[in-house]
């Protein structure tokens, strides 16, 4: 079943000076996950719709045969069917987000729009800060000049930001574990095995006080 619960994507571009390249990219408000990425050298509502197409079909929630979302029984939405999960693109006002044919290609595929406050970045903070992020944390993307090699080193950074690091938004777990429903069993766990160190630390005070008898 390709849908567990409502969706919010957030995306938003960054430009790669030094590649001249612009990369455009999709996170999963609740989950942190990033769930896709687009290297281009453009900013019209083309790069959006294929931003949107590749990252809907990576994530299983479009019918192969006809594009169309998928409901939570895994069969093609009606547009007009309200019932169903949503699936909501959250971005700021520019003009390749807000174009008619964005607009158009939302619709088709049922997916409610949200846009931020003009001039208002902190409305777009989880992207502001996933950006903020990749450019500090992985700093030799900043320098890369060659587009080919920008993408390739995007795609395995993708990777690791999403199955090797912890991310503090979500209690200390890795995206793909948040993700893919494994988040709340690790905090969980985690949580149990604290519990049971602080136990063991007492019990352990406790028998080698200062006069104590082994």
């Amino acid at each position: 079943m390709p849908w567990a619960r409502n969706r919010i994507w957030i995306y938003d571009a960054s430009h790669f000076t030094r590649a001249k390249r612009v990369a455009y990219a999709i996170i999963d408000v609740v989950t942190r996950y990033w769930i896709g990425y687009l290297l281009t050298s453009e900013m019209t509502s083309t790069q959006v719709q294929l931003l949107f197409a590749t990252a809907l079909q990576d994530q299983g929630l479009v019918d192969p045969a006809t594009g169309a979302l998928l409901g939570a029984d895994g069969q093609p939405r009606d547009r007009d069917d309200a019932s169903g999960p949503i699936l909501v693109a959250w971005s700021d006002n520019g003009a390749e987000m807000t174009a008619a044919d964005t607009r158009q290609f939302m619709a088709l595929l049922a997916i409610a729009q949200h846009h931020g406050r003009p001039s208002t970045p902190t409305d777009q903070a989880h992207v502001e800060s996933f950006f903020g992020h990749l450019k500090t944390e992985w700093p030799h993307l900043t320098g890369i000049a060659d587009p080919a090699v920008l993408d390739a080193e995007l795609g395995r950074v993708r990777t690791e930001y999403n199955t090797v690091r912890l991310h503090a938004g979500i209690g200390y777990v890795t995206p793909a574990d948040e993700h893919h429903g494994r988040g709340p069993a690790i905090r969980r766990a985690r949580t149990t095995g604290l519990k049971r160190a602080r136990q063991r630390r007492i019990e352990h005070n406790r028998n080698h006080r200062p006069g104590s008898t082994p």
